[in-house]
C-alpha cells in the first residue's frame, strides 16, 4: 500500500505541477511578441525579464499553496540572494523562463522548467515550450512524453554518427571561451567528425531535443541545477544517459553535465572535453 501512495503522490506532484506550468506558460506567452524591458545579472549577457521574475512568484507561490511543507530554489530567488540549498526534503526547482535570450529575441526556443527532488533524486520533471506548445513530462519510473507521445533516444552509438548541442555560454572571458572553442574543434574535427553542432540556447530544451531522438549529445558548462534538474529525469526516463563530464555521477549543483542517448556516446565525449570551472551552487 505504501509502495502504491508513493506512486499515487508522484502523479498529484506531476498534474499540479503541470497545471501551474500551463498557467504561467500563459504569462510568456502573451509577454513573448511584446516589447520588454531587459536588465542584466552577472555579466551583460546574461539577461532578465519582468516576466522571468513574474513566472517565477507565480509558480513558487502556487506550489507552496499546495504543499506548505516543500521546499524551494527557483532561479530569480537565488539571484537575488535566497540561498541554493538541496537536502532531502522535497524540493521543487524552478527556471521560470529557460531561454532569457531567446525570448527577448522572440526566438521561440523559450520554456518553463520545473523538477521535483525528494531525498536529492529528481522524481517529477516538466518543461514546457507554451510558444510551440510543447509539453515535456516524466515521472521517475513510468517514461517520459511530449504532450503525450512517449519519448524514445537515438539509437545512435558513434559520436561520428552524432548531432552534438552545446552553449557558449553567457560568460564570455577570454579564458572560457577559449576551453569552449577548443571542445567543439575537438569534437568536428579530425578522427571523431561529429555530424554537427547547435546551439539553441535554452538548456531544458536542448535535454528534450535528446530525448525526443533529435540529437544524440548534449553537453554544458556553467549551467545551473535549475536549467538541468527536469530534463536528466526526462532524458533518463526516454533510455538516455545523462552523467557529470569527468565521466562520474551527474552532480545537480557541480553547474555542469552530459546528457546523450547512450553510454557509449557520452563516454566518448567525455574523453574529448576539458573541463570547463565554475563555482558551484
Amino acid at each position: 500500500m505504501e509502495a502504491d501512495k508513493g506512486i499515487v503522490d508522484l502523479q498529484e506532484f506531476l498534474n499540479t505541477g503541470v497545471d501551474i506550468a500551463k498557467t504561467a506558460g500563459k504569462m510568456t506567452s502573451e509577454a513573448f511578441h511584446k516589447d520588454k524591458s531587459v536588465l542584466t545579472k552577472g555579466c551583460s549577457t546574461d539577461l532578465v525579464t519582468e516576466t522571468d521574475q513574474n513566472v517565477e512568484k507565480f509558480v513558487i507561490s502556487s506550489l507552496k499553496e499546495k504543499f506548505p511543507s516543500h521546499r524551494f530554489i527557483g532561479e530569480e530567488s537565488v539571484v537575488a540572494g535566497q540561498h541554493c540549498d538541496l537536502t532531502d526534503t522535497p524540493t521543487w526547482i524552478i527556471d521560470p523562463i529557460d531561454g532569457t535570450t531567446n525570448f527577448v529575441h522572440r526566438y521561440p526556443f523559450v520554456c518553463i522548467s520545473i523538477a521535483l527532488a525528494i531525498n536529492k533524486e529528481i522524481v517529477v520533471g516538466i518543461i514546457y515550450n507554451s510558444v510551440l506548445d510543447e509539453l515535456y513530462t516524466a515521472v521517475k519510473g513510468k517514461g517520459s512524453y511530449c504532450n503525450n507521445k512517449k519519448l524514445t533516444v537515438s539509437t545512435i552509438k558513434e559520436l561520428n554518427q552524432a548531432l552534438v548541442i552545446t552553449e557558449i555560454g553567457s560568460d564570455r572571458s577570454t579564458g572560457r571561451v577559449t576551453k569552449v572553442l577548443e571542445n567543439l574543434r575537438r569534437i568536428i574535427s579530425q578522427p571523431n567528425l561529429a555530424h554537427s553542432v547547435r546551439c539553441q540556447g535554452s538548456a531544458a530544451l536542448n535535454m528534450c531535443s535528446v530525448a525526443k531522438g533529435l540529437a544524440e549529445v548534449y553537453y554544458e558548462f556553467g549551467v545551473h541545477c535549475w536549467d538541468f534538474a527536469a530534463g536528466i529525469l526526462i532524458i533518463t526516463e526516454a533510455g538516455g544517459f545523462v552523467c557529470d563530464p569527468s565521466g562520474g555521477p551527474v552532480d545537480l549543483m557541480s553547474r555542469r553535465v552530459v546528457a546523450c542517448c547512450s553510454q557509449e556516446v557520452a563516454h566518448a565525449i567525455c574523453k574529448l572535453i576539458d573541463i570547463v570551472d565554475y563555482p558551484r551552487d
